[in-house]
């Protein structure tokens, strides 16, 4: 018995979901979350949301089928698509879709292998930035050195602030409640702090 050929619908969505799966952007949102908890769900779904995209509309131009994959992208996985591979992304998949229309099934399956065989290469991973080991040494110098000196809280000799308080009033103190700057100063607590207290 001779093997049927496959239809022109599933060779797209074949060569469709081996695009998408090999859209960074699309893996890194998967693999992290992005998603929620169903990010492999929503993936799958969203080849079948471009599928019948194309499928229920004619003439679809590159420029709509960015919007729409921007669209998903931004909904579902809340993720913006600013690293320029939209276009490309869109660019392919009208590409495909066209050679379908056309007939070309045997070449759409060949580059389907093509795009599969570079997926199983290596997934696009998020990395933090690495920092250039010059700055590196500085950032951690910085850190030592933060932590090696004591703050300065305390107020300096002769009882002078480094601030300049405003006229009539002591650094640190703030006037009780009913007083005004120039007036009596408040009460200080047993510590050395200043008791603040709010209005009614």
């Amino acid at each position: 018995m001779e093997a049927s050929l496959p239809s022109t619908r599933d060779v797209f969505t074949e060569a469709l979901r081996a695009v998408l799966e090999t859209w960074p952007v699309l893996q890194i949102a998967v693999d992290n979350g992005f998603g929620g908890v169903y990010s492999k769900q929503k993936a799958d779904w969203m080849v079948d949301a471009v599928q019948q995209y194309f499928q229920q509309n004619d003439d679809l131009q590159q420029y709509e089928v960015e919007d729409f994959l921007a669209d998903l992208m931004n909904n579902e996985f809340d993720t913006v698509v600013d690293d320029g591979s939209l276009p490309q992304v869109a660019s392919k998949i009208c590409q495909l879709f066209k050679q379908c229309e056309q007939g070309m099934l045997l070449e759409v399956r060949s580059q389907t292998a093509q795009i599969v065989q570079r997926k199983s290469s290596g997934r696009a991973k998020a990395t933090p930035a690495q920092l250039p080991a010059d700055e590196e040494e500085e950032e951690s110098e910085e850190d030592e050195r933060v932590t090696e000196e004591p703050m300065e809280c305390e107020e300096e000799k002769g009882g002078s602030s480094s601030t300049t308080p405003p006229q009539g009033q002591t650094a640190g103190t703030a006037p009780p409640q009913g007083q005004t700057a120039g007036t009596a100063p408040s009460e200080d607590a047993e510590d050395g702090w200043t008791v603040v207290r709010r209005k009614k």
